[in-house]
């Protein structure tokens, strides 16, 4: 919940420059607050950069005061939605359930999904890593046909190195996203499970990109408190470089 309208499109004015005079070859998506998305689209209009919504309601329409129905996205011409986000999970009550049927409807629309799963610091813990991996994935992408996980991006966000400036080392993170891509092979097929973009997300700054990214399993960041300035977000994106 970051950055007015005004704001954002400032913002967004400034990374795609950045990105443009950097030569920025990777895919990048920013996602701001929903009021703030119709400022950012018309600032990046023309570019490469993709505006995604942090969430949405898992309905269409109707009597559900204060949602943001996905058809109003697609109208506005966001097609890429964030879903189960680990700050929807904790602060907001959103089960597996609410957050599969959201998956569904986002996928019957046409949309683009960013599924988040990860465990808490108790969980870790108590040693249920895999067991709630497990469970995120099973039920999040319950009734989902293989021929639509190639609109699935997952998200894999430790809850416990989310705005705390711990980080997960890049073994242990590629070690979550291994078990990631091997239960989706066992849902699906090893083939859907190769070509699946699993992206970290908890902690990434520039310091510790290129360690990640260097990992077998990690396609992709999930950019936290980094991305809200430029000076720090463009070196995250420029990591190739």
């Amino acid at each position: 919940m970051n950055l007015a309208p005004s704001e954002g499109a400032a913002y967004a004015k400034a990374l795609r420059k950045a990105c443009e005079e950097a030569g920025a070859d990777v895919k990048i998506m920013i996602a701001p607050s929903f009021v703030t998305i119709p400022s950012v689209l018309e600032a990046v209009k023309g570019s490469s950069i993709i505006v995604a919504a942090q969430n949405m309601a898992d309905h269409k329409s109707g009597a559900y005061t204060g949602e943001v129905s996905p058809l109003m996205l697609l109208d506005l011409g966001v097609k890429t939605v964030i879903l189960g986000h680990s700050e929807r999970r904790q602060y907001y009550g959103e089960t597996d359930e609410i957050i599969n049927g959201k998956v569904l409807l986002a996928l019957e629309l046409g949309m683009d999904v960013v599924l988040c799963v990860g465990e808490t610091l108790e969980e870790r813990e108590a040693g249920k890593l895999e067991e709630v991996l497990s469970r995120q994935l099973k039920v999040g992408l319950a009734s989902v046909k293989p021929e639509q996980m190639g609109s699935i991006t997952i998200a894999y966000e430790p809850v416990w190195a989310i705005g705390t400036g711990k980080t997960a080392t890049p073994e242990d993170a590629d070690g979550a996203h291994a078990f990631i891509r091997s239960t989706v092979a066992s849902m699906y097929s090893k083939d859907i499970a190769e070509k699946l973009i699993i992206q970290y997300g908890g902690s990434v700054k520039a310091g510790n990109v290129k360690a990640l990214m260097a990992k077998e399993n990690i396609d992709g960041a999930l950019v936290g408190g980094a991305s809200l300035s430029v000076e720090q977000f463009l070196p995250i994106i420029t990591f190739n470089k």
